[in-house]
């Protein structure tokens, strides 16, 4: 997917960049940019006596040296001020600089700590949503695929007021679906029929058999293929602004696209109905088209469902709280 949250050692990464979260002086220093400049070897110190330093919120790039990586973009975060002294701004900027230095230098995929978030003390939730925000507007206009690392649980944060919102919402549901009663969990699911259907025992209702494989294969529904291209269209919305706006890459989307019993993944599904910014009814019946359902027993599907429920369809947003819930994220 084009942007992932994971838990890694940034120098280990195989990409085509790592990001250091530097200082100045661009001549080494503790925590992320000691532990890349450990790895690199001697050489990387060198060549970053020749750059002249960096100023906060610029980026400059050398080689990898010893790195899985090819290059290193060193990038230069705010200190922590108290907010008032243009630190969100300094680190837009920081982000920023350092994708443009990797799109100029032809890179596909690059790896980013969370700047500012360690010595330089910037809010671990601010820092986040800076981080997300940024990376994930660049990557509505170009094609990079972008893993935001995250070294340890200790340096990864979401505001409290969502993180205990989702907790709750999740409690309420995730509880209420493993403790009720045999009978209390029958009637909920006969509540999903006309109650005419269910009193005649018909629960669900019975469809007639067709006569023949011929007439079978005949009334088939409409594909989740089908009805992805059917919504992008009356969306009137472009297959690439659908498919970023989902955080799939333009290779998976291809696949979809071009085989209409494509059978996508659940992530993949829930992404394009979060993209198409389908009401709850329609992105279950779009998930009933890939093959699957909304399910109370899923944290997973619960956290999804709490955002679409609010009307919040940024899927950016979305995987960082699934990330933070320990849940697989959304996309392809």
């Amino acid at each position: 997917m084009p942007l992932s949250i994971l838990r890694n050692d940034i120098t280990t990464m195989p990409v085509d960049a790592i990001v250091n979260a530097a200082n100045e002086s661009l001549l080494g220093g503790g925590g992320v940019d000691g532990a890349i400049h450990h790895a690199a070897g001697p050489e990387l110190l060198e060549e970053c006596r020749t750059l002249g330093g960096c100023k906060t919120g610029q980026a400059k790039i050398t080689k990898g040296y010893r790195l899985p990586a090819k290059y290193v973009i060193h990038t230069v975060g705010p200190i922590w001020r108290g907010g008032g002294y243009g630190e969100r701004e300094l680190l837009i900027s920081a982000y920023r600089s350092s994708l443009e230095l990797a799109l100029a230098h032809q890179c596909e995929s690059v790896a980013f700590p969370l700047i500012s978030s360690g010595v330089y003390g910037y809010p671990k939730d601010q820092a986040l949503k800076v981080a997300v925000d940024t990376i994930g507007e660049f990557l509505l206009t170009w094609d990079m695929t972008v893993y935001l690392v995250i070294f340890d649980r200790a340096s990864y944060t979401i505001g409290r007021k969502l993180f205990a919102d989702i907790a709750a919402y999740v409690d309420d549901r995730y509880v209420a679906a493993h403790t009720d009663s045999e009978e209390t969990q029958r009637r909920r699911r006969a509540e999903a029929y006309s109650p005419a259907s269910v009193e005649d025992g018909l629960w669900p209702p019975a469809a007639a058999a067709p006569a023949s494989l011929e007439e079978a294969l005949g009334e088939m529904d409409e594909s989740f293929s089908q009805m992805l291209l059917r919504k992008i269209d009356e969306a009137g919305i472009t297959d690439a602004q659908c498919y970023k706006k989902a955080n799939i890459d333009r290779k998976l989307f291809s696949k979809i696209r071009s085989d209409m019993h494509y059978r996508p993944s659940k992530p993949t599904a829930m992404a394009f109905a979060v993209a198409l910014e389908l009401p709850l009814e329609e992105a279950r019946e779009m998930l009933h088209k890939a093959g699957f359902a909304f399910s109370h027993a899923s944290k997973f599907d619960l956290i999804v469902e709490y955002f679409i429920a609010r009307g919040n369809y940024n899927i950016f947003e979305i995987n960082e709280a699934l990330f933070a819930f320990d849940q697989s994220l959304l996309g392809g």
